[in-house]
């Protein structure tokens, strides 16, 4: 347990920041899986409209530092990946 005022607050600070990093993580794997089960046929749905928030909540979560920019731009280039070849 922290001891001195100021890492009291930071336990503080870091668990709202968890809650808010969760919260933008659990968005981006929500629309992702989305898209995936579009890809694969199980759901109905536009494939433009669900890539761009898809891509929306990726973007975010880079912006916010809840993943590396570089992990940001593999997962919207397999998203799209697919897409492509589901549309073939």
């Amino acid at each position: 347990m922290p001891i001195t005022r100021s890492a009291k607050k930071a336990v503080k600070v870091s668990a709202r920041k968890k809650t808010v990093n969760d919260r933008r993580r659990r968005t981006m794997r929500e629309e992702t899986k989305a898209m995936k089960s579009i890809v694969v046929g199980k759901e109905q749905g536009d494939t433009s409209v669900q890539l761009s928030k898809a891509y929306k909540a990726i973007d975010k979560a880079a912006k916010r530092g809840v993943i590396k920019k570089n992990t940001a731009a593999r997962k919207k280039s397999r998203l799209a990946k697919s897409v492509a070849k589901a549309v073939k």
